[in-house]
């Protein structure tokens, strides 16, 4: 098969499909790897690295567009990305559809084979592509809180940390899954005042066991994250729903009462974000203020730390390429059915319940697509 890689375009981001060592395992599996040039520079990646790996360099991004049969990228395809697409070929990388009616209708009139990582699953029932940036940005999202909070940037004023005799600053956690959990060593390790809330006990009961007394665990209802809001000086919103839109659990109303000066960091704000005052942001222009409190909603969080991430992603989406490279889309499907569960939009059909839901469109099941 033939993979193309081009280079993002998206606002600050640095990441890239593919390592020279992933191009290497594809190369070595037969296919052909056309890296658009300077595709790997922002994590650190030369040309020459490709070269070396038996990737062919190629000239800006409508040449990879055109003569691969796989693209494999890190964001969804900008408007003039998905311009390129055209129908038999194979989209793998992150979608996240259900906030985005644009790129779904898009992607189906293209009709490309459009193979979300967010949406792949385990056994286990975790989300295996996602979990590495999720791992990302919950670890981001406390240092990131911690510099809004600075004056100069519209904050507090608050060290989120404290400093001997005077008390740290209180951290909300809305969600004790993969990025909740990693936001709070982050904050605990800066010495905050860290409370996590979520709607299962046994989430609360590992985080109770993972970090014993330096946290604080709440069960999920409205009036408690309507209080804890009213509490906190960092508000880090880490809900997921797989592949549907995120749950607005903090209203226009919770933001009105929150301390002047406070953070919210919506690491949710991929799957549209989960609180009713967010919207996208990007790295140029991280944050906006409603009500006096600062709101940081990039979009693309772990594109601040390319070469980390994207070494990370390229560590769990491998094998998934190599399948999807070796057996062709539909056989690789056939024989996994959890990457089965990445498949959001086939030949103009929605194959996932989740982003047709989102948007009120029809939906084909995977089941009618792998006859």
């Amino acid at each position: 098969m033939r993979i193309g890689v081009p280079k993002e375009i998206k606002n600050h981001e640095y990441r890239v499909g593919l390592v020279p060592s992933s191009v290497s395992e594809l190369v070595h599996h037969g296919h052909e790897v056309l890296i658009e040039r300077g595709a790997g520079l922002g994590a650190g990646l030369a040309d020459s690295e490709y070269e070396t790996a038996g990737a062919t360099l190629v000239d800006g991004p409508a040449a990879i567009f055109e003569r691969a049969e796989m693209i494999v990228k890190v964001k969804e395809p900008l408007a003039e990305e998905r311009r390129r697409l055209r129908p038999g070929q194979i989209l793998f990388t992150y979608l996240h559809l259900a906030p985005d009616l644009a790129q779904t209708e898009d992607l189906m009139r293209s009709g490309a084979t459009c193979i979300a990582y967010e949406t792949v699953t385990s056994p286990s029932g975790t989300l295996p592509l996602l979990t590495p940036m999720s791992e990302v940005a919950g670890r981001l999202a406390p240092q990131v809180g911690a510099h809004c909070l600075e004056k100069a940037q519209g904050g507090r004023g608050v060290l989120l940390g404290g400093v001997p005799g005077v008390p740290g600053a209180e951290v909300v956690i809305l969600g004790g899954g993969v990025s909740g959990t990693h936001a709070a060593t982050i904050a605990i390790g800066m010495g905050a005042n860290v409370t996590v809330i979520d709607r299962s006990a046994e989430v609360l009961r590992r985080l109770s066991v993972q970090f014993g007394a330096s946290i604080r665990t709440v069960f999920s209802t409205r009036d408690a994250i309507a209080r804890l809001a009213t509490e906190a000086d960092l508000l880090i919103g880490a809900v997921l729903v797989p592949g549907a839109a995120a749950p607005k659990l903090i209203t226009a109303e919770m933001v009105r009462s929150m301390k002047s000066g406070s953070v919210i960091v919506d690491i949710a704000i991929d799957q549209g974000g989960c609180s009713e005052t967010s919207r996208p942001t990007t790295h140029s222009e991280p944050t906006y203020v409603v009500d006096d409190v600062v709101h940081y909603c990039v979009t693309n969080m772990p594109g601040a730390v390319a070469r980390t991430s994207t070494f990370a992603l390229n560590n769990v989406t491998l094998p998934f390429t190599l399948a999807l490279a070796d057996k062709g889309w539909q056989q690789a499907l056939r024989d996994d059915p959890y990457l089965s569960d990445g498949l959001n939009v086939h030949d103009g059909k929605i194959v996932c319940k989740p982003v047709a839901d989102a948007h009120q469109l029809p939906y084909s099941p995977v089941e009618e697509t792998l006859p």
